[in-house]
């Protein structure tokens, strides 16, 4: 008898025990409970909930949930983030040729307006040489994030990743959190979102903060739902110039968003004097810039 045939039948028993053996291959953290079903059929079930007690139901009150469809999973892992992570953003100014992809990419994730923005690339001017040069500025996703500590009604919170974000089902529209970020890192959605009604029916999704909704706050999310997966933020993959690093600061590793490559960040950071914006306002922000320098041709 093959490894996988014996894995097989072992599963089988242990379902079994549990009086699952019905289930067949069905995840059984793929099934829910209908609390106004009137579909009894006098068939106890147990089931092992998500937090690891087993308790019994009537089997005509079970149901498979497609997770693609059903995304409330993720208001309690959204909020609590990836353990072990510390993500952080690396910007090179000396790259950026302000062709705003990562504007644009973000805008259409994000469900926003031509005039909102998550990330605005600003056309600045060196104090010393009088030269123009462009800065990309999100959300720097402080350690230290004063939008938190204002908010009275826990709407924006910090994860243990690092990442700072909006709960729009719980904001209340104080905009208390855009008053306290010194960043100007906040907008406020002073009227009914873009193609809402191509998102009416859509389950809201903390860490896509889509779908947005008039009269709350929403901001750059680090691309919450795109890391979750292991891949790179949107702007941070929709630049071509190689503007962008993003990664993990625990593990000491980023990856460009153009050439792919994977660089040890303290080194990175230490090369290119790197420095983070108004650091003397104790806020310690998970961005880092690289001088703009000159611009490479």
């Amino acid at each position: 008898m093959g490894k996988n045939k014996r894995s097989d039948n072992s599963r089988r028993r242990f379902l079994q025990k549990l009086g699952l053996a019905g289930i067949g291959a069905t995840s059984v953290s793929a099934l829910v409970v209908s609390s106004c079903s009137s579909n009894t059929s006098g068939k106890k079930m147990k089931v092992l909930t998500p937090d690891n007690k087993l308790i019994e139901v009537d089997a005509g009150d079970l149901k498979v949930v497609d997770k693609s469809k059903d995304k409330s999973y993720l208001q309690k892992e959204g909020r609590e983030g990836i353990p072990g992570k510390k993500f952080v953003m690396v910007i090179d100014l000396s790259k950026c040729r302000d062709e705003r992809k990562c504007m644009k990419s973000c805008q259409s994730a994000h469900q926003l307006k031509p005039e909102q923005h998550h990330i605005n690339v600003l056309e600045m001017t060196d104090e010393i040489s009088g030269a123009a040069y462009f800065l990309p500025k999100p959300c720097q996703h402080c350690d230290n994030p004063p939008c938190v500590s204002v908010c009275p009604v826990d709407a924006t919170f910090k994860r243990q990743d690092g990442i700072v974000l909006i709960d729009n089902e719980r904001c209340i529209g104080c905009r208390f959190c855009i008053a306290a970020c010194p960043y100007s890192a906040r907008t406020f959605n002073w009227t009914n979102p873009r193609d809402e009604e191509k998102y009416k029916d859509v389950v809201y999704d903390i860490e896509l903060n889509v779908p947005q909704k008039k009269g709350t706050v929403t901001k750059c999310a680090f691309s919450a739902d795109r890391v979750r997966e292991g891949k790179l933020p949107y702007c941070v993959s929709a630049c071509p110039n190689g503007v962008y690093y993003f990664g993990d600061a625990n593990e000491d590793l980023v990856t460009n968003g153009t050439t792919k490559e994977t660089v040890r960040l303290s080194k990175l950071l230490l090369d290119n004097a790197a420095y983070t914006l108004m650091p003397e306002l104790g806020t310690m922000p998970s961005v880092y810039y690289f001088p703009a320098r000159r611009h490479e041709t």
